[in-house]
């Protein structure tokens, strides 16, 4: 094996990935080697504006000294114990994931997938144990256009056919309505409902906001139906749309919340789900884990990212930098728009259909020095770390308006 400052060039990078890496990813062809806050360079030496933050996992900024200064000081210490041990930085983990949230309990995973399945099964055992739903009968209800992750489970309660195809037989016990619809949710609960599980945006599914007063009454119903509301803040939460949460800009509190990505600053992988004790203390040992989940490494790098985020402002700067970043956006005149649409720093710019897709749009900003990214065909999101300024704004927007008024 070669050593790690191998030097080759993006053409002989990309093609040792497309020889030896399963083709599951089209990404754009750069090569990136290294980053710092807003920026990331390929390995020539180019210099992008990184408008996706790795789909919100990297909303404090590329390597951020003080989380990195977590990791390092952590990884000499010790990394692994299993949850058959007790470790040092599990406890101070919950201690201030749980007092900033203000959640009663936190049960940590890796990924934001697990952190989905986790609460999934938290919701239909506290269904059986709590509200005496008939055991195996056990109804959660879901969104059309949701993204929550890959597994087989999610992905039976996927509305896009490409997620789904080929990987059938699918979990039963899902129905999936419209978003932004209260009435259909409303509709649709039966008795044996346990849960609603919706993003507050959704973001894969192309920077949707719901209607205003949505998730209100979305919290009226669950509280009415005694049915858990699940937001799945994994990719609009820890600052992205200018609150912690995106329920908190209608002030509502799900029961459960599930979190993710922007939870490490992109240094490691790190979830969990928040909620109450009488849900997640449907959970006794034995009944569901992860050899890696709440790992000392884990706990010590999420410390540090949630410390940054609120000791440097950064919810505060994603609220103001995210309208005027849509406002300048908005202020282009391109025959190609539809519609710019966004809370915070999270935006999508929807293209007209016979503008030939986002993706030819996405490759000309690579080639502006801008990194953002397609989704359903006809969006580009922009999704900046939350430490943009308004300079790097004003000089995105410049070469973003050349791209946009193209041909």
């Amino acid at each position: 094996m070669e050593n790690l400052s191998e030097q080759l060039s993006s053409e002989e990078l990309i093609a040792l990935e497309e020889l030896y890496g399963a083709h599951n990813y089209k990404p754009l062809d750069v090569v990136l080697s290294r980053g710092e806050g807003v920026w990331v360079w390929d390995v020539e030496g180019n210099r992008y504006l990184d408008c996706l933050s790795a789909y919100s996992a990297v909303n404090q900024g590329h390597a951020h000294p003080r989380i990195r200064a977590a990791l390092i000081e952590q990884a000499e210490r010790l990394t692994l114990t299993s949850r058959a041990f007790r470790n040092d930085q599990l406890g101070l983990f919950y201690r201030d994931l749980c007092e900033l949230t203000g959640y009663e309990m936190a049960l940590p995973m890796n990924t934001g997938a697990e952190a989905v399945e986790t609460a999934l099964k938290a919701a239909r055992k506290w269904g059986y144990e709590v509200k005496g739903v008939p055991d195996g009968q056990a109804e959660i209800i879901a969104c059309a256009g949701n993204f929550a992750g890959r597994t087989i489970t999610i992905i039976s309660f996927s509305s896009d056919p490409q997620y789904r195809a080929g990987f059938g037989p699918f979990t039963p016990g899902f129905k999936v309505i419209p978003y932004g619809d209260a009435d259909a949710l409303e509709a649709a609960i039966t008795p044996n409902t346990v849960a609603f599980i919706v993003e507050p945006i959704q973001g894969e599914g192309g920077v949707i906001v719901p209607p205003r007063g949505y998730l209100r009454r979305v919290r009226d119903i669950c509280t009415r139906h005694n049915v858990l509301f699940i937001a799945d803040e994994i990719q609009t939460g820890l600052g992205r749309t200018g609150k912690l949460f995106a329920c908190d800009h209608e002030g509502v509190r799900p029961d459960v919340v599930t979190i993710g990505k922007a939870l490490s600053g992109g240094f490691y992988p790190v979830s969990a789900v928040l909620s109450s004790r009488e849900v997640l203390g449907v959970f006794r040992p034995g009944d569901h884990g992860s050899t890696f989940g709440g790992n000392p490494l884990a706990a010590a790098v999420a410390r540090a990212a949630l410390h940054v985020l609120i000791d440097e402002d950064m919810i505060a700067n994603a609220a103001e930098m995210g309208e005027y970043f849509q406002d300048r956006l908005a202020e282009i005149t391109s025959p190609h728009v539809k519609e710019v649409r966004g809370r915070g720093l999270m935006i999508g710019v929807e293209l007209k259909p016979e503008a030939g897709g986002a993706r030819r749009f996405c490759e000309a900003l690579q080639e502006q020095g801008i990194l953002a990214k397609e989704t359903h065909q006809h969006i580009i999101r922009f999704a900046p770390p939350l430490i943009i300024t308004r300079d790097e704004i004003d000089w995105a927007v410049e070469r973003i308006r050349t791209v946009l008024t193209m041909p």
